[in-house]
């Protein structure tokens, strides 16, 4: 009974202070035309209702639970002056601005919109342009981050910033937003259990996608396109990646997707398509690849050292230059029922299994690896004598390297 009563006052209350909410309207012909005096009189959970304008104002600071809307997406110009928005209150809401002309600093990372050491916030439905660093979370949690559009003009690493970035930051969802022209799309640091779905992050100086030290996170159905370096996985553990797209992330140091001293993840239903390199792996251990599309890439993988006992199931190898590039003599790893469509064996049994193992390392990914300007060579008849020796008898490539049982037909899912 007690508990009941308790639970009866709690409801109560938060009905009187919905009551007392109000609706704050901004405006030139309004009483109020500053956004800044609007957070000033305002009170806990009102409402500020911005109409359409232009407002010249920066260093705007939230420091209580508000919702802030937009409508018709009015303007915020910082004039190149500094921060615009800083959220340091727990439950507020930004919805439908129009943010543009965020300072440049080499001493402070100035954002469109921070939000430091808060939670239970919302952005969404913003756009931001011409600025530094975009949406910046900052040791903040239990936050989302919904259907942005971010558009920089970045042209070098050293004067630009980020799309979004997230810095001991936990439980944030960041779905459908779109990112280019910055530096790197979507940067994690230190973040764990965050969730990055549906975004697009395209044409980045960069990376498309960077974290490092950032563990149990979730990375589906995104688009990472045309990025300087493409997707940089870094230091973490148990993350997750599922049906997201690395495509043409083309250079002498690019690849679709980079993972360095990665351990526990998952790698599974992806697109690497047109890439210099699909995936590039050093010091990864006990990781998942599955049921991934490798698609006329330079290399599909290639895989460096301190790389134990990993899994390749079920992939297809479709038309790369390379499918499989290694650089040690030892194997650890695991490959099997992948779909080659290099593999020239036959299936007798007709179970739609080769009846013959396929080696999809090459004698001349070796020779390329050690000497780059080799690759010239790529599709001359002496390559493909040298490359036949080796698989017959392998010397320079682990002999253990083999997929003994290749899908005789491209795998459907």
């Amino acid at each position: 009974m007690k508990k009941i009563i308790i639970s009866l006052i709690i409801i109560f209350y938060a009905s009187v202070l919905n009551v007392k909410a109000d609706t704050i309207e901004v405006c030139s012909t309004c009483n109020i035309s500053k956004i800044k005096e609007a957070i000033t009189i305002s009170k806990d959970y009102d409402s500020i209702l911005i109409k359409k304008g232009t407002y010249k104002e920066y260093n705007i600071i939230i420091d209580k639970p508000l919702t802030i809307i937009g409508v018709n997406y009015p303007i915020i110009d910082g004039e190149n002056k500094g921060e615009i928005i800083t959220i340091i209150s727990d439950n507020v809401t930004i919805d439908g601005l129009f943010v543009i002309n965020v300072g440049t600093s080499y001493t402070e990372d100035y954002a469109a919109i921070r939000v430091r050491k808060s939670k239970n916030f919302v952005i969404q439905n913003v756009v931001l342009e011409k600025l530094f660093f975009g949406i910046y979370l900052e040791k903040s949690r239990n936050g989302k981050v919904y259907h942005n559009k971010i558009i920089g003009n970045a042209v070098e690493e050293y004067n630009s910033g980020n799309g979004i970035q997230l810095w001991y930051s936990q439980n944030i969802e960041i779905e459908h937003n779109y990112i280019e022209h910055v530096r790197d799309g979507i940067y994690l640091e230190f973040s764990n259990n965050c969730l990055i779905k549906n975004n697009v992050s395209a044409n980045n100086i960069r990376y498309g996608l960077h974290f490092m030290f950032s563990n149990d996170d979730i990375y589906q159905d995104n688009t990472f396109e045309n990025n300087g370096a493409g997707v940089a996985v870094m230091f973490s553990k148990k993350i997750t990646m599922l049906n997201n797209i690395f495509k043409e992330n083309w250079g002498s140091a690019s690849y679709g997707l980079l993972l360095k001293e990665i351990n526990d993840a998952e790698i599974i239903g992806n697109i690497f398509e047109e890439n210099t390199i699909g995936i590039n792996i050093e010091g990864t251990n006990r990781i998942n690849y599955k049921n991934n599309n490798f698609i006329r890439n330079g290399w599909a993988m290639k895989v460096r050292g301190a790389c134990y006992a990993n899994k390749f199931l079920s992939n297809n190898f479709l038309y790369n230059s390379f499918d499989i590039s290694y650089n040690s003599k030892l194997n650890d790893n695991e490959f099997d029922n992948n779909y080659w469509s290099n593999y020239s064996g036959y299936d007798l049994d007709k179970d739609g299994i080769g009846d013959v193992p396929y080696r999809p390392v090459k004698l001349f990914s070796y020779i390329v690896n050690r000497t780059p300007e080799t690759i010239i060579l790529l599709r001359s008849l002496f390559i493909d004598i040298i490359d036949f020796s080796e698989r017959v008898s392998p010397v320079f490539t682990p002999d253990n390297l083999l997929d003994n049982h290749p899908s005789i037909k491209k795998i459907e899912w």
